[in-house]
């Protein structure tokens, strides 16, 4: 699809939709901005085609943190009826954080999401990410210094509570989506927290011009991020390999963990993997950072390397153990909480 101030034809919007057409039912997620709102109509003009295929439901998340919102909210369900479509607006209620508001706000705009989606017996979530955000994921995430699989930046299609989310626009660019509605005349909604620069990714948004002059514009960079992907896939294959080659070597024996010398004669990459595989499996804090395993598998590697040394360290809700030869990964005791 190119990248120029073209409207999306029809021919091209059955290509995005193609591998949903089976689905019973789609959530589309629309905030009323450009993006969302071309997802919906670009959706509905591709379900009028169909002698049969999936209902679909616009979904409105209203987080409470713009007077404008509500607003926004109705504009999107009087557009939603002109196409003959249902609508919902769910509200985040609740406190709201003083730190890191924009990851809590995404958190629980696709929580309230998947209610929707379970609610209405849909399999899919669409979202309308677009070339222009996966440039940005993948700037925000280098900055971060993200391994391979953070580098990756957002994937077409994951699995999230047991619904399906996908990102049909991700190879199309923002501009392409504006024009396709300047020329359907359809309104859409302006948000100023995309231009507020107490934020990351609007400073990054800004910086964007600059990087395109230096050949770094959104189609270079959405292009870098999936042959990263391409790479993080391979990778992944091999560990899958590893770990199954790991459990065969063991299979037949009672003793814990997997050997410790042979772990180590792995490539550095996939004996990361490994290790935080099964911490994010056995521990009880959620997933663990990708620097704290690094250096735990710097200190495995010494323990290892001494031939008789122990180790005995906790992250993430599991504790990773090196003893006679063998390394364990267990659940973490509770942490004691404090009493006066």
């Amino acid at each position: 699809m190119s990248d120029d101030q073209s409207a999306i034809s029809a021919r091209d919007a059955k290509y995005l939709f193609a591998g949903l057409v089976t689905a019973p039912a789609i959530v589309l997620a629309v905030s009323g901005g450009p993006d969302s709102v071309a997802l919906m109509w670009l959706a509905a003009r591709w379900r009028r085609a169909l002698a049969r295929g999936p209902r679909l439901i616009p979904v409105t998340v209203d987080h409470g943190l713009r007077a404008e919102a509500a607003r926004e909210a109705r504009d999107v369900k009087r557009l939603a009826r002109s196409l003959d479509l249902p609508h919902r607006t769910l509200r985040w209620t609740g406190p709201k954080p003083k730190t890191g508001l924009p990851a809590a706000a995404r958190e629980a705009r696709y929580r309230l999401l998947a209610q929707a989606a379970r609610k209405d017996g849909a399999t899919h979530i669409l979202t309308a990410h677009t070339r222009d955000d996966q440039a940005e994921t993948l700037l925000m995430r280098m900055l971060r210094g993200s391994g391979i699989a953070g580098l990756s930046a957002m994937a077409r299609e994951t699995e999230r509570e047991g619904i399906r989310l996908a990102r049909p626009l991700l190879d199309v660019s923002k501009a392409q989506l504006v024009a396709t509605l300047k020329k359907a005349r359809i309104e859409f909604a302006d948000d100023p927290t995309n231009r507020d620069p107490a934020f990351t990714r609007p400073r990054l948004r800004a910086l964007m011009p600059v990087l395109a002059e230096e050949g770094g514009d959104a189609r270079n960079l959405s292009r870098l991020a999936a042959r990263l992907a391409r790479a993080n896939a391979a990778v992944e294959v091999l560990a899958d390999a590893a770990e199954r080659y790991l459990a065969l070597r063991d299979r037949g024996t009672s003793r814990p963990g997997f050997d410790a010398v042979v772990f180590a004669a792995m490539p550095e990459e996939i004996r990361l993997r490994l290790l935080k595989r099964a911490i994010d499996r056995t521990g009880h804090e959620g997933r663990a950072e990708l620097g704290k395993v690094e250096s735990l598998l710097a200190a495995l590697d010494r323990i290892v390397g001494e031939r008789e040394g122990k180790l005995k360290q906790t992250l993430a809700g599991a504790v990773i153990s090196v003893a006679g030869g063998r390394i364990r990964v267990e659940p973490a005791p509770p942490r004691r909480t404090r009493t006066r």
